[in-house]
Formats: structure tokens, C-alpha cells, sequence
């Protein structure tokens, strides 16, 4: 009898327990839809008002998180969107519509065009389309020799955003770069789809600034500037699955130039491929230096590159438009750097090509199976430049190693 009322016990508790949880009121984010708010999806009427209204009904939102809508339709946002917190709850973004930005470069007035700054927990995710409308943008991008030139907009930023993620929207034909990211931590980027003809001037994929924790995988990137441009302060990243090309390659730099600067640290990059990109696999740093930093505990692993002209390139003599004053050699010390499996062809003969810093050379580079030919008929075979570099070889070796 004991055995039994035990039985009953235990089931009418487990029955309590049950209608307890079945009786919660779930926690369904409230939908904002931008058509209620009264955007207009004509690709014409300017909703800069309608998106800003929205963005703060939704941060401001008690009890529950939010979802900002944005369905099929062209979305014209005609000036510069800014989106801020701190917001009292978790925000996601839809986007399945086209989001337009004015052609004429001069009508947005600021640096970005769609700027999220100090948020928690956002998700931005659809199958919608950031389009730029950079055409017009493009030959405007002078400043090397024009000191007069105007500035041209970045599609989208992101400061002091934390805990968030993008998952699969695509940028379109930037003005400038695609998306800009300064003091941005636990970041995963999944996904997304980059695109601007090859010979559009500085319109970078993703760029990184004192960032940390950044995760991004299975996205394609194709532009006129870096796919991937990894920039002072930057620290635990990782990159896995992204295609690049067209563009100047997955690039750590330039460093050095500007004081007060930080280290770079924490890199991998694995599992990518780099098709007709100008370079595969590059860190830059300043001749004349300016910051005496680190950058340190880099791993690229499983990489194909595809008639890539320089598909490994350490550059401690950057001078993209010579030419540059020199006050010496770079400061900054590039160390720890791993090199496994790198395979494919390159364009230019050098397919390796290092060249350090004389007062600071780079110490303890690994060279793990590479296997880069030269893919010009008639030209012979790949060949390796190293500067000031010491560290080790191990493994198949095309070309021939130079490491001391």
C-alpha cells in the first residue's frame, strides 16, 4: 500500500508540474511591421522617418523581446538611419524586402548609411538585400590625390554592438565598404552575401576594429577592396568557410601607421577558398611605423587559392600609393604564425612571398604543406621571398622554402 500511494504521489505531482508548464504564457516577441508604421514599399518614398520610429517603439519595448519586419518590397531609406540603445529587451531584424540607399552619394551626410550603435542581443537575419547603389559612388573615390573629394558611406555599421549576429542577408554594390564593425564582441556572421564588381574602389566586405570574439562562416565575398579586412585591436577571430574573390584576399592590416594603436591577436582562418583575388592570404604593416604593437597566434589552415596573384604575402614595407616618406622599419612584430595545407595556383611566380621587418623580423612562422604552382606556361616553376624571417618547414614544399 505504501509502494502504491507513493506511486500516486509522484504521479499527480508529475500531472501538477505538466499543466504548470503547459499553462505559461509564451513569450512571443512583439512584431513590428514596418507597413504599419507607414513605410512604403514603392522603392521612391523616403522612410528614414518611418525606420528611425520604428527602431525606437521596438527598443523601448517592455516585457518581452521585439521583431522589426521588413517584408518584400524596395524600402528606399534616403538618408542616414541611425539605430541606438542601450534597448530594454533582445531585438531581432528581418529583412526580406530590398533596403535602397540614394544613388547620389552627397545625400548621406554622414560615414554610414545604417548605423547600429550600443545594442545588446540583436539578430539581423532574411533574405533580403542592402543595395547601395554605389555605381555613381565609385569614380568619385579619389582622396590619394584629390584632397577635396567627397566622403563616401559605408551600407552598414556596427559600434559598440555585443552578443549579436547577422545571418544571411546580402550587401549589394556599397558606396564604400558593406559592413564596419568598431568595438564589436561576441559577433557571429553567418551565411551573407557581399557583392560589388572587382574594380569598385574600397568597398570592403567586413572590417574590424578593435573587435574581439568574431565568428564568421560559410559567407561569400566578392568587392573591389579586401573581403576581409582585419584592422588594429582585433583579437580572437575566427573565419571558417567563406568564399573570396573577387577582392584583395582576407587582410590583417594596414598596422602602424597611427599611434596608439593595439595588438592583433587570435586569428584562424580555415576551410576558404580565394578565387581571382589579388591576394590571398596578406598582413600589411608600415614601412615607417609609427606604433610599436604585436600581432601574434595566427593560424590559416585548409586554404585553396585559385589563379591567386600573391597567395601568401607579409608586406612590412606598405606603401599603397608611393611614394611614402621612410623613417625606418616597421614596428610591428609579427610572430606565431602557422601556415598548414595552403594549396593551388598562383599568377606571379612568387607565390610565397615574406618580407619582415629588419628591426623587428618575424619569429617562429610555421610552414606546414604548401603546395602553390605557378600556373603561367612558360614562366617555370613557383618560387618563395623571405625577408628577415625565422621559423620552420615541414611536409611538401612547393616552392622550395626559404625560411633561415
Amino acid at each position: 500500500m505504501a509502494c502504491i500511494a507513493s506511486a500516486l504521489k509522484a504521479l499527480c505531482l508529475s500531472s501538477l508540474l505538466f499543466v504548470a508548464i503547459a499553462s505559461r504564457p509564451t513569450n512571443k516577441p512583439k512584431v513590428f511591421n514596418v507597413l504599419r508604421f507607414g513605410a512604403k514599399p514603392d522603392g521612391k518614398t523616403d522612410n528614414t522617418n518611418a525606420f528611425t520610429n520604428i527602431w525606437k517603439s521596438a527598443c523601448a519595448r517592455k516585457g518581452g523581446s521585439s521583431k522589426i519586419y521588413v517584408p518584400k518590397g524596395t524600402f528606399y531609406l534616403g538618408g542616414v538611419v541611425e539605430f541606438v540603445g542601450p534597448c530594454t529587451n533582445q531585438i531581432e531584424f528581418v529583412i526580406d524586402g530590398t533596403l535602397l540607399a540614394p544613388s547620389n552619394p552627397r545625400d548621406i551626410k554622414k560615414d554610414t548609411w545604417i548605423n547600429f550603435r550600443h545594442i545588446n542581443n540583436l539578430l539581423i537575419s532574411g533574405a533580403g538585400t542592402l543595395d547601395g547603389q554605389g555605381k555613381e559612388s565609385w569614380p568619385l573615390n579619389d582622396c590619394y590625390k584629390n584632397p577635396n573629394c567627397p566622403k563616401l558611406a559605408k551600407t552598414m555599421g556596427f559600434a559598440f554592438v555585443n552578443n549579436s549576429r547577422i545571418n544571411g542577408i546580402t550587401s549589394l554594390n556599397s558606396k564604400m565598404g558593406h559592413f564596419n564593425f568598431f568595438s564589436v564582441h561576441h559577433f557571429n556572421i553567418t551565411g551573407v552575401t557581399i557583392t560589388a564588381p572587382g574594380d569598385s574602389p574600397n568597398t570592403d566586405g567586413l572590417k574590424f576594429g578593435s573587435c574581439s570574439n568574431i565568428h564568421i562562416s560559410y559567407t561569400n565575398i566578392g568587392t573591389g577592396d579586401d573581403c576581409v579586412a582585419i584592422l588594429p585591436g582585433t583579437t580572437k577571430m575566427d573565419i571558417s568557410n567563406v568564399k573570396c574573390g573577387p577582392g584583395h584576399g582576407i587582410s590583417v592590416g594596414s598596422l602602424g601607421k597611427n599611434k596608439g594603436e593595439k595588438d592583433v591577436n587570435g586569428l584562424t582562418v580555415r576551410d576558404t577558398v580565394f578565387n581571382g583575388t589579388s591576394n590571398g592570404i596578406r598582413i600589411k604593416t608600415w614601412e615607417s611605423s609609427v606604433s610599436k604593437i604585436v600581432v601574434s597566434n595566427f593560424l590559416y589552415e585548409n586554404i585553396q587559392m585559385i589563379n591567386v596573384d600573391n597567395p601568401i604575402i607579409i608586406d612590412q614595407k606598405y606603401c599603397p600609393y608611393p611614394p611614402c616618406e621612410k623613417k625606418g622599419e616597421s614596428h610591428v612584430q609579427i610572430q606565431d604564425l602557422t601556415l598548414k595545407n595552403i594549396y593551388g595556383t598562383s599568377k606571379k611566380k612568387v607565390a610565397l612571398n615574406l618580407k619582415c621587418s629588419k628591426s623587428f623580423p618575424c619569429k617562429n612562422v610555421e610552414l606546414i604543406d604548401i603546395d602553390l604552382e605557378h600556373n603561367v606556361v612558360g614562366d617555370g616553376p613557383s618560387t618563395a621571398v623571405c625577408e628577415n624571417v625565422h621559423g620552420s618547414a615541414r611536409g611538401k614544399m612547393v616552392p622550395q622554402h626559404c625560411l633561415n
